[in-house]
């Protein structure tokens, strides 16, 4: 039995998205560009899926850009908003908690002389609001914090960030990494007042290499890069048809399906947290049930385990899992985001991340929490010789 529970990496698309996407590639394969009738009809196809996803997001068509992915799409916020405000100050906030293409940007501005604020993370994984509240200045340009932790699926107070900076210095720009919470939890970008919101197609079962940006309307961000001005301007580069197009229908199927879905990914979720507690012992729970973490997401660590030993015995076994962010995977310095919430090191070594999707079965979860009961057993007998 092949077991998945890597969803957070990326999810495995649905049938009616590639459906859509093999139109695109044998029928609709003109320009958008082009001002003949096929160029025509695919432009209009990429307006419908605009429509559709600023209809899911509750936003005007005209704040929706379309991207590479959610790597792109906080370059482009980041940079976009410090290159366009620095004037106003040097100054930015981030969390320690931050995925890479959020921390690398940062790691690149503070080289370049800028001054980074990296605030702390309490307990239970959230970041520290009155740390933040003393590190915000006068000469603060921008703020940019993840809505959903992509390692622990833990959620930041997103609302309480913004009546702070409202509060401290409402013209702060905020920046919101939403990759893994676009269709995870339920949240309104309007009450947020969010000035950017980042998301990626193939996390909720669109294709890969195509994702997008919400950028609140008359912000006026500069482009981090020139061509053919698509997109409005702000991102150049003939678009990727096939992928806004299945990123729509992925969009679409979620606005009658998303609700649903996530009831039962969260109820299966909690169930296999339940077996894991009832079945292993000596273990760590780094994610919550209720909600304060997002339905798809959690996090384990098993102690006096290796927790790339354990992947690789799961993987013999068809069960496939991830010991954190699938952008950092390889790297062999341990979760930073376990680290900032002061996990120890053993039980850093031993985490590791199950993510679920509406593909997933009870019958998975209980063929897979029998191989885990069995492969942390063996590894530990090993380990313990």
């Amino acid at each position: 039995m092949l077991v998945y529970l890597d969803n957070s990496a990326t999810t495995r698309a649905r049938d009616k998205v590639i459906d859509e996407m093999n139109i695109m590639l044998k029928r609709d394969y003109g320009n958008p560009s082009s001002l003949h009738r096929m160029g025509l009809n695919v432009e209009k196809r990429i307006k419908e899926a605009r429509n559709i996803i600023s209809d899911y997001l509750n936003v005007k068509k005209e704040e929706i850009f379309f991207t590479s992915g959610g790597t792109e799409s906080n370059n482009l916020a980041i940079q976009g908003i410090i290159n366009k405000y620095n004037k106003k100050g040097k100054h930015v906030i981030t969390s320690k908690i931050e995925h890479s293409s959020v921390l690398n940007v940062f790691s690149k501005y503070e080289k370049m002389g800028y001054d980074v604020t990296y605030l702390d993370i309490n307990n239970d994984g959230t970041i520290n609001l009155e740390q933040f509240k003393k590190e915000i200045r006068e000469d603060t340009i921008l703020v940019s914090i993840m809505m959903v932790n992509n390692e622990t699926g833990t959620i930041q107070p997103i609302e309480e960030v913004k009546k702070i900076i409202k509060g401290k210095n409402p013209e702060i720009k905020l920046h919101v990494d939403g990759v893994q919470a676009f269709s995870k939890i339920e949240f309104n970008i309007n009450k947020l007042d969010v000035d950017t919101f980042s998301f990626s197609s193939h996390k909720i079962h669109g294709p890969k290499g195509i994702g997008g940006i919400y950028i609140k309307k008359d912000l006026n961000i500069n482009p981090i890069f020139y061509g053919g001005n698509q997109e409005m301007g702000l991102r150049s580069g003939t678009e990727n048809t096939p992928g806004i197009i299945g990123l729509g229908k992925a969009v679409d199927i979620l606005r009658k399906s998303g609700r649903k879905e996530r009831e039962e990914i969260k109820k299966l979720k909690n169930y296999f947290l339940t077996k894991v507690e009832e079945n292993i012992d000596d273990i760590r729970i780094n994610s919550f049930k209720d909600d304060r973490c997002s339905s798809h997401i959690a996090n384990i660590s098993f102690l006096n385990i290796k927790g790339e030993v354990l992947l690789h015995f799961l993987e013999d076994d068809d069960i496939y899992v991830s010991t954190g962010s699938a952008c950092s995977s390889k790297e062999k310095t341990g979760s930073h985001v376990l680290k900032a919430m002061k996990l120890s090191d053993e039980e850093i070594e031993g985490a590791i991340r199950f993510s679920f999707s509406f593909y997933n079965t009870k019958e998975q979860i209980d063929y897979a929490i029998e191989r885990l009961k069995e492969r942390v057993e063996e590894i530990r007998d090993i380990m313990m010789r």
